[in-house]
């Protein structure tokens, strides 16, 4: 696909739209080109505003395969470019870059396309093509409530989504229950202990310890729910005669049952006031009732690629997966992977890999790309899975993974260690409770998703620029507010989009309204730079950067009565600065939108 088709649909990009003029020129001067080298060729916002609005580096790409100097072929480029009615000035500069500064009416332009599309719509693409993104994140173990290290990746994850869809993927957002494993026993046996509270039988948990096969692994206050919940129903029937603990055959089933609803009923509550809702809920014991496992293994061998071995010992911590016997193990490193993995342990029984790949199995068949968004601490897992994907679908579809590192949370410039509800950890719901989702899903996406985060709840409530979500927030409501008075003066008629979009614009040549209108324009490539490298954090800089661009625009006015919004003698500027005013308080809430972060209106 060329890069002229591929952009021939993105009419609200103005450095697409460029893109577009920069290939048909250099094809009008070198014709033979193959479609590969147009391809690469890109048009960049310039590092300073001084040595243009964007450059282009098409006379160096294609000065090897075209056999000229990349100086001549900028020469000719730009004398042809030149010719462009949107052109104000050209300059060819270093080995073979071409600098273009834009006439003044191209960003004013701008401001019309943004009030037309809205903010459910401005930026959008058609960049993603309809691929069938699966986006699959949170996936904690139903075992006990949300805590900090799932919010981040819950809302990476989401904003991820978003992202992919805003950048025309076709998404779905996916969690996986682990429901299978020795965790979720673990999990059954507590949520017995507290059913036996419930009917009247009180166990010291140092002594129910030793009842548990694995032990007593989960006390926290969410179970006690559980066990009244078990006590209601079912009355003192999943107890012995004396009210003692009844063998496991007689209840297990039962009660693992009922304690994952009532855990997936609060991991789902938690994830609603996160604003999160998944599309699709994958349950690892469905995954293996309905033969997804052996028919992925099953399609491994028939391919050749599974064998009988032994391990060499990985350097370290050994894995669960490695025994020092033969295994049936996975030709991983055919596909990339530095070693081959074990699917099933010498006993015949699977690795967790094993399962893993039975459910990956069964994304691929309804996606063409599956991205698990995972903690820092699954770095090792990535290779394996996308060995096994690339196997499994013969390079269909490709599995890509965001690694989330974790969060310390800080109050008063201390560790946050406690909850309120599990006694060791910080719940989402504390953090919730504590400053509040908005707060909560801006700052999480602040810094890139695999760097380090200290989360200051103090920070988190500032009505300061120290918080970025105050800050954007705080344009937007500044924003709103000239809109508002602007109303009561002239007419709510004549501050709807459609009555701005038709104002005389070409007054606005202020630097501080060109660097406003620059950064507007440039959401649409702001979008798709960040889908395409699957990192939502450049949103939230975007929005503070455009936040900050209207903070100096909203001084400069108070520091000059004529750069004020509205002047009474001045119709004509003063409905071009509404209009531009609408435009940004549209681009801000599209950019919150993605993020998932409600624009306010209002601060108090």
């Amino acid at each position: 696909m060329s890069a002229s088709a591929s952009l021939s649909t993105r009419s609200d990009c103005v450095f697409a739209q460029m893109l577009e003029r920069v290939v048909t020129c250099v094809k009008s001067l070198l014709p033979d080109l193959p479609d590969d080298v147009l391809d690469r060729i890109e048009v960049t916002p310039t590092r300073d505003p001084a040595h243009g609005d964007m450059a282009t580096n098409a006379a160096l790409l294609v000065a090897k395969p075209a056999r000229c100097k990349p100086r001549d072929i900028a020469d000719r480029l730009a004398e042809a470019l030149g010719q462009l009615p949107e052109i104000e000035k050209l300059e060819v500069a270093g080995p073979g870059f071409v600098n273009l500064t834009l006439k003044m009416s191209v960003w004013q332009n701008i401001i019309p396309v943004v009030l037309a599309k809205g903010d459910r719509a401005y930026g959008h693409s058609s960049f993603g093509r309809g691929r069938r993104v699966n986006v699959e994140y949170v996936s904690a173990n139903p075992t006990g409530p949300m805590h900090v290290g799932h919010c981040r990746g819950a809302v990476v994850g989401d904003a991820l989504a978003n992202l992919m869809e805003a950048a025309g993927f076709s998404v779905t957002k996916e969690y996986y229950i682990n429901d299978a494993g020795t965790q979720v026993a673990a999990l059954s046996w507590a949520a017995y202990w507290r059913y036996l509270q419930a009917i009247g039988t009180s166990i010291p948990a140092e002594e129910f310890d030793k009842m548990a096969p694995n032990g007593l692994q989960y006390q926290g206050d969410y179970l006690i729910p559980v066990g009244e919940a078990l006590a209601e129903t079912y009355g003192r029937s999943l107890a012995g005669d004396d009210g003692k603990p009844a063998p496991a055959s007689l209840w297990f089933e039962t009660v693992r049952r009922v304690a994952l609803e009532h855990m997936m009923a609060m991991i789902k509550e938690d994830l609603a006031a996160l604003g999160i809702h998944h599309e699709i809920f994958s349950s690892e014991a469905e995954v293996l009732a309905e033969g997804d496992v052996d028919n992925a293994i099953a399609t491994l061998e028939n391919k050749g690629l599974l064998y009988e071995g032994v391990l060499e010992p990985p350097k370290g911590k050994l894995p669960d997966d490695w025994e020092a016997r033969p295994q049936t193990l996975f030709r991983s490193t055919d596909f990339g992977d530095d070693t081959d993995r074990a699917l099933k342990k010498s006993d015949g029984t699977n690795t967790y890999f094993a399962n893993d790949i039975g459910y990956h199995a069964r994304k691929a068949r309804r996606s063409d790309l599956l991205i698990d968004v995972l903690g820092a601490d699954h770095g090792g897992y990535v290779s394996r899975m996308r060995a096994a994907v690339t196997a499994l679908t013969d390079g269909k579809t490709v599995f890509e993974a965001v690694l989330c590192q974790i969060v310390r949370v800080v109050k008063d410039g201390e560790p946050v260690r406690m909850s309120k509800r599990a006694g060791t950890f910080v719940t989402l719901r504390d953090l919730l409770d504590e400053v509040g989702r908005d707060a909560v899903r801006f700052i999480m996406l602040t810094r890139k998703a695999d760097a380090q985060m200290e989360f200051d709840l103090d920070a988190a409530v500032a009505q300061t620029r120290d918080n970025p979500v105050f800050y954007v927030n705080y344009a937007h409501a500044r924003c709103c507010s000239v809109l508002r008075h602007a109303a009561e003066q002239f007419g709510a008629e004549k501050m709807a989009g459609s009555a701005l979009a038709t104002a005389d614009l070409s007054s606005l040549t202020q630097p501080e309204e060109l660097a406003v209108l620059r950064r507007i324009a440039a959401l649409p490539r702001q979008i798709e730079a960040a889908a395409a490298v699957r990192e939502p954090h450049r949103m939230a800089t975007y929005c503070i950067d455009l936040a900050s661009d209207f903070h100096t625009l909203w001084n400069r006015g108070r520091e000059e009565t004529s750069l004020r919004f509205i002047q009474e003698d001045a119709p004509r500027e003063t409905f071009a600065r509404l209009a531009l005013v609408s435009a940004i308080a549209t681009t801000l809430r599209a950019g919150l939108n993605i993020l998932g972060v409600q624009a306010l209106e209002e601060l108090r």
